[in-house]
């Protein structure tokens, strides 16, 4: 039977007597990721849980995702990206997928002046360009208003998937290789990378996954090559500080080799 990959301080129980203030307390502030990745994932079985539309979920899950942006940029997190919208999301009901639009161009309608005003920098990344032309609008207006902010990068993962990530950044430098541009030997993982959507940015060191879900869904295929992974069984709408500080002091513990030996 397969055991779900996860290695938590306390149990359940003891998480909750826990305050927030003694396991930041036991963090190590210079051993803090600097790169974090979460899949949102949850907020349908979350409603439906509690017998409400799932809709009521989505919005239920944008509370949580404003209480994380802000512990992270509090504690020092340089990069935070969140799977918000994937190349496969088109595939729910058109109704459901209406909600999510909608919902994303008013959080980021609605969060822009505090984002900014706590030095914020908004990124999206993935096809912006196929989004319906609201969320698209607010997209650009919230980019250009937090693009010299340095606090925190919030990097939102739009109509994006992985494969389809790699695959964009094949064709531009097969188009480089044909233009003249790039010579072949000089393809390497640094060459690769610089054409991806996360270009100039370190790889995620710590990768959230809430829901329970064993795998990584399409999300930063390239990017996670070497990234600790950290599994909850708590639906995102449910998602707290906490398990966000839980998360940060078991990343502490682990042992970090790259493939390599540590002497």
């Amino acid at each position: 039977m397969l055991k779900r990959p996860i290695s938590l301080p306390w149990d359940s129980r003891q998480c909750e007597e826990k305050s927030e203030e003694i396991i930041i307390k036991r963090l190590d502030k210079k051993l803090l990721p600097v790169h974090i990745a979460i899949i949102m994932d949850g907020n349908g079985r979350w409603a439906l849980k509690k017998g409400l539309p799932r809709k009521a979920g989505h919005r239920a899950g944008v509370n949580t995702l404003r209480e994380i942006v802000k512990t992270c940029r509090n504690i020092g997190i340089k990069i935070l990206t969140v799977y918000a919208f994937s190349t496969e999301n088109w595939k729910r009901p058109q109704e459901e997928v209406k909600v999510l639009m909608d919902l994303l161009a008013d959080y980021l309608q609605k969060e822009a002046p505090e984002l900014h005003r706590n030095g914020i920098k908004v990124e999206a990344i993935g096809q912006i360009d196929e989004l319906p032309q609201k969320a698209r609008l607010e997209i650009y207006k919230i980019r250009e208003l937090t693009k010299s902010n340095d606090k925190l990068t919030l990097n939102l993962a739009l109509n994006y998937g992985g494969r389809a990530e790699i695959i964009r950044a094949v064709r531009q430098i097969a188009t480089e290789v044909k233009n003249g541009n790039i010579e072949i030997d000089h393809i390497n993982q640094e060459l690769f990378s610089n054409f991806l959507y996360t270009r100039g940015q370190p790889d995620p060191d710590l990768l959230i996954r809430p829901s329970g879900e064993l795998r990584l869904s399409n999300f930063l295929l390239w990017q996670t090559a070497y990234t600790e992974f950290w599994i909850s069984d708590v639906y995102w709408p449910d998602f707290k500080k906490i398990h966000l500080l839980q998360a940060l002091y078991d990343y502490q513990k682990r042992d970090r080799r790259f493939g390599g030996l540590k002497i």
